[in-house]
């Protein structure tokens, strides 16, 4: 048998525990029960229940289990929502530690400055005998090609130092890194991580999460890091 609202109102008022202006307001209402109240109400109702229309065992287990699953559902959520709280406050303690580190991330571009070289890996899915890489700059002219030859499928590791072939050096600043090779006939362009400066960290908000501010390069997620140096 299940409890309405109006079961509830009639209960309590045979029992002197509501007067009339609270029953319409429970009804108005028609506000949810706690554990405490939905176990006292329970007991009210088999106490109260009619000899020759006793409950049914079926409808007493299905109100049992009704209230466990929105009992064990509201405290599932909590925990959840803990366990992401913590995860979160790991993850800002381990982010902020990595300010003033180097980070290697997904990207096409690197800072060239006085005292650090572009580098970074190239992700090769299969064998190469071209493999090269260009870096351009800030109108995309390619200044400096490095042909790395022959490669075997992994992570191909990058570096430049600035010098050009005409033997003097590129000036710093933000360059374009793109790999390329020859796959089945075709030119392909393939996926670069480089090598950044970690300046900052922002704890953000639920959707974006960590970011770290990258020296020259902007914001990155903190899930996106692949090494750390």
């Amino acid at each position: 048998m299940a409890i309405s609202s109006t079961d509830t109102i009639d209960t309590f008022q045979k029992l002197g525990l509501a007067t009339t202006a609270d029953a319409a307001k429970a009804g108005a209402s028609k506000q949810k029960l706690g554990q405490e109240q939905f176990l006292k109400l329970m007991t009210t109702q088999m106490t109260h229940q009619d000899p020759n229309k006793p409950m049914e065992n079926g409808n007493f287990l299905a109100q049992l289990a009704q209230f466990s699953t929105v009992e064990g559902i509201g405290t599932l959520n909590d925990s959840f929502s803990n366990f992401a709280n913590s995860l979160t406050s790991g993850q800002a303690l381990q982010a902020a530690s990595l300010v003033g580190k180097s980070v290697l991330v997904p990207g096409d571009q690197g800072l060239m400055s006085l005292n650090k070289n572009i580098s970074g890996e190239i992700v090769l899915n299969d064998k190469a005998s071209d493999l090269k890489v260009s870096f351009l700059d800030s109108n995309g002219v390619p200044v400096k090609t490095i042909d790395l030859g022959r490669q075997e499928q992994g992570n191909i590791s990058y570096q430049w130092d600035g010098l050009l072939d005409d033997g003097t050096y590129t000036d710093p600043g933000v360059y374009q890194v793109r790999a390329e090779t020859t796959i089945d006939g075709s030119n392909t362009v393939l996926q670069t991580y480089v090598n950044a400066d970690v300046e900052s960290v922002a704890l953000g908000n639920g959707k974006k999460g960590i970011q770290l501010d990258l020296a020259g390069l902007g914001k990155v997620s903190f899930n996106e890091v692949k090494k750390i140096f």
